[in-house]
């Protein structure tokens, strides 16, 4: 994965900074100009052990993809979720891989102890930049977990990671081959689970429990049926404008800033 612009770099750079010699091999950072920000990501590469080689600003944008690079990128660096040790948020070794099978189990069994926490559940999410958004909201609301299916949703690139400005790095994620029946996990394990809808109750009549899964439907459909018969109440952000419902990343940050505001008043 190539990921490109100065914060998600820094972000994932200084997420890594007592990890020295534990980044992957292949990891290097590209450069093609120079500046004051780029010398200081550049300082602190080396600082890591991470190659630093000049590259041209063509082949920088052939490696990103996008010429919107701000002539630096980290490529080879570990997915969203992930320090290079493999840990995430206290959360066990390998619960922030995304694609490592079981590792939902292991995630759980992470937040096993833990009397509050919150989960949030894309449902067949395909913007990347929503992906992004949510990953944001995620981290700044103190979201401990985000699910994301394999098949039928975005998956965690450079583009999530430059529209969460480097947050993806530090909310731990997790794949899975079902969305249903991960929420079936959630419950098992604690969790009461919500799913935005148009059909809920009013956000403003909702008390949420200690431990919450927020689920996410897809941009324009909304929640899949067997996601939604999986959930335990359904809940909707009361809005006074001539459309039909939110951007799903708008609805999320919304949400999630719901959750982290009555676990404030409780504690």
């Amino acid at each position: 994965m190539a990921v490109y612009g100065v914060h998600p770099i820094a972000e994932l750079l200084g997420r890594g900074a007592a990890g020295r010699g534990q980044w992957p091999r292949a990891a290097e950072l590209l450069v093609a100009r120079d500046n004051a920000a780029v010398r200081r990501l550049s300082r602190q590469a080396e600082v890591l052990g991470i190659p630093v080689r000049h590259v041209s600003a063509a082949e920088l944008a052939r490696r990103c993809g996008s010429d919107a690079h701000r002539g630096v990128a980290l490529v080879g660096a570990p997915g969203p979720g992930r320090t290079p040790a493999g840990g995430a948020r206290g959360v066990p070794p390998g619960a922030g891989r995304a694609a490592a099978p079981g590792s939902l189990r292991a995630a759980l069994t992470g937040l096993a102890p833990r009397p509050a926490a919150l989960v949030a559940v894309a449902d067949g999410i395909t913007d990347p930049a929503n992906l992004g958004s949510i990953t944001r909201s995620a981290e700044q609301f103190g979201a401990d977990l985000l699910v994301v299916p394999r098949r039928r949703s975005a998956r965690f690139d450079d583009t999530v990671m430059r529209v969460s400005a480097g947050a993806a790095a530090h909310v731990a994620a997790v794949s899975v081959s079902n969305v249903a029946d991960a929420l079936k996990r959630l419950r098992g394990a604690g969790f009461w689970i919500y799913g935005a809808d148009l059909a809920g109750e009013p956000l403003d009549e909702v008390r949420f429990p200690p431990r919450v899964a927020l689920v996410l439907g897809s941009e324009g459909g909304g929640l899949h049926d067997l996601a939604r018969r999986r959930c335990d109440h359904l809940v909707r952000i009361p809005t006074k404008g001539k459309l039909d419902s939110l951007n799903v990343a708008v609805a999320a940050a919304i949400l999630m800033y719901e959750v982290a505001r009555q676990r404030r008043s409780r504690s």
